[in-house]
Order: C-alpha cells, then structure tokens, then sequence
C-alpha cells in the first residue's frame, strides 16, 4: 500500500486494484488525468476483492460527459442474482473544464483515452485515465532496442565494479 502526504494533514490511503500494464508499449503517454468512476454496489465490492481487468478498455467523451468502455469488473457471487454486467459502459467523474479539452484534443488530433490505474483513493474508486497517442510498430521495436541496450549497459557496469 502506498500512503500520500501532502498538502492534506491526514493521510490518504490509496490501494492499486489493477494495472493496464500494455499502454506504455502500445501508447505514447502525453498527459495522465484522476477521474471517479460511478459504480453500482456489487461493483464496488468485486473492486474491493481485486477483481478487475482493464485490458482492452478505453474512454469516450460522448454527450458532454466521459463514459469508461471494456472495463471488466468480475461479478461479485454472493449476489448471484443481483450482480452486476461485468463489461457495462461506465460514467467517469472529471470537471467540465478537464472533459472540454479532452473532447478537443481527441477530436482534433486523433489522440485517445485509455485507463492506465484503477484504484481506491480513501474508500472512493478512481481511475487513472492517459490521453495517449498509439505507437507504431516501428516505435515498439525501437523502445526494445534501447531497453535491452541499456540492461546491457547495467550488466557491463555491473561486471566492471567487481
């Protein structure tokens, strides 16, 4: 668990659900926003439990509000009956400025946004949402190219200090 300080005196708690662990080698990552995620109760009970995927999810900004597509949240089996759809269209929470610019900036120049962390915040859901630019595959090879260059480096580095 990691603990934030800051300008608040009392700390928050923050408890990473899941992680989109594909958008960085498939997306250049421009800018990262926080948004709430509007959940019905079974919902919030699998999130508690760990059982979420973000895989293949994204969000849209349809109608003046940011609606989160693909986010699978397992159904919660106590509630067998009453469970939730597991892949809904979910309503995220930002400010009517942040949804202005970000219906700009996909809208003109082709960017999209993907979820990169689903998280509790205190006891509230939040999202990690990127306004990311794809990467072509030219660009994946070359982000493997320099990794393995740089490992290489650390295990010369490595070897020249013993």
């Amino acid at each position: 668990m990691i603990y934030l300080t800051g300008m608040q005196k009392d700390k928050q708690q923050i408890k990473i659900i899941s992680t989109n662990r594909k958008a960085h080698h498939l997306y250049h990552i421009l800018e990262s926003y926080e948004a709430g995620i509007a959940l019905v109760g079974t919902e919030v009970k699998s999130l508690r439990l760990g059982r979420a995927n973000l895989k293949d999810s994204y969000a849209m900004v349809k109608g003046g509000e940011v609606y989160l597509h693909n986010l699978y949240i397992s159904p919660y089996d106590p509630a067998s009956r009453f469970s939730h759809d597991p892949t809904r269209t979910r309503k995220l929470l930002l400010h009517r400025a942040e949804i202005k610019r970000l219906l700009g900036k996909t809208v003109e120049r082709g960017l999209t946004l993907i979820p990169l962390k689903l998280y509790f915040k205190g006891k509230v859901a939040k999202v990690e949402l990127a306004l990311a630019m794809g990467k072509k595959i030219y660009d994946r090879r070359k982000d493997i190219k320099d990794r393995e260059v740089q490992r290489e480096l650390r295990r010369v580095l490595k070897e020249r200090q013993r």
